[in-house]
């Protein structure tokens, strides 16, 4: 109970301030003996209402031990001149891309929509040699209702590939070679 109560009481009297952020929260450390290891303990006292959103970076990153020294009032205010001025471009950024927008007249051509579109048909079709007179392309819309036929399945072209092609009753293993 001894050791508690020295603890404490060192707790209270051994503690070094700092430094203070813009919100107002104190900083302090102290260093104390740990199984014969001498540690370093950082902590925060808020003002007023305790809200860990109201730290800034700097100061967490100290608490954290990710940085050796505190932050010092003049990087603080050079932090914060720097943050000023990121958010100054960003308002200006975006005064000129509404000033930009209202010049066209519409809305750009890449605004992104929730509907899914699947690819274009029309040119994926275009994109193969047209067939020959003989072998006439029967569209989706030659079948009834979208049933498909013997007609329509004879009308289909051959597709000339150089990869083997079959219904699989003419397979033999080992007759395909690669073309040359």
């Amino acid at each position: 109970m001894s050791k508690l109560f020295a603890r404490i009481a060192g707790f209270f009297s051994s503690r070094t301030q700092v430094g203070v952020d813009k919100a107002g929260n104190r900083y302090f450390t102290r260093t104390e003996e740990i199984d014969g290891i001498m540690k370093e303990k950082r902590w925060v006292i808020f003002r007023g209402e305790r809200d860990p959103t109201s730290i800034p970076v700097e100061w967490i990153c100290w608490l954290n031990g990710q940085r050796k020294k505190s932050p010092t009032p003049e990087e603080m205010a050079e932090l914060e001149a720097r943050r000023e001025r990121v958010r100054l471009n960003v308002a200006l950024l975006k005064n000129e891309e509404e000033e930009k927008r209202a010049r066209e007249g519409s809305i750009p051509k890449a605004t992104i929509t929730s509907k899914v579109v699947g690819p274009d048909l029309k040119s994926f079709i275009r994109q193969f040699p047209a067939a020959s007179e003989g072998d006439k392309i029967q569209g989706a819309s030659d079948g009834k209702d979208g049933v498909r036929t013997k007609e329509t399945e004879r009308a289909k072209p051959v597709p000339e590939s150089p990869e083997p092609t079959g219904s699989g009753e003419s397979f033999r293993p080992g007759t395909w070679q690669p073309p040359t």
